[in-house]
């Protein structure tokens, strides 16, 4: 595997408008048009304090793969899992969920996971924790990573 850029972490706050720009069109790149899913992909949970993105970029800062970590009361969630098309098969996105999970310190961690990843979910310890939903057209599934 190749080396991998340095991983990005920032609150909202702390993100430079490029960067804030780059995190947002991959994931409107990938879920809005690859996925061809019109829905509100700002949804006011980016701008919360406790909220951390996380990502790698190129050496010019494009955006190569993101996540963000929530808080949700006493758990986490980690969401918005993403990456571009040219940057996918490197690992990007299990290190970043890795790095996701290190950050929720302990506690339980929820997805909303497309129903095809449940596998990919799983090898993190993720496990289903209910039924199948339709989201904008594409099946998921809860999982949760019980607080270790």
């Amino acid at each position: 595997m190749t080396e991998l850029p340095p991983l990005r972490t920032a609150r909202f706050s702390e993100l430079t408008p490029a960067e804030l720009y780059g995190l947002l069109r991959l994931r409107v790149d990938v879920f809005v048009v690859e996925q061809a899913c019109p829905y509100p992909e700002l949804d006011g949970r980016d701008t919360e304090p406790t909220t951390q993105h996380l990502w790698f970029a190129d050496d010019d800062g494009t955006v190569l793969s993101t996540i963000r970590v929530l808080h949700n009361g006493e758990d986490r969630a980690i969401g918005r899992v993403a990456t571009a098309v040219s940057a996918r098969g490197r690992g990007m996105s299990a290190r970043l969920v890795e790095r996701g999970i290190e950050l929720c310190e302990g506690r339980t961690i929820d997805i909303g996971a497309q129903a095809y990843l449940e596998g990919w979910y799983e090898r993190f310890g993720f496990r289903r924790s209910g039924p199948d939903y339709d989201e904008d057209g594409i099946r998921h599934l809860p999982m949760r990573l019980p607080a270790r």
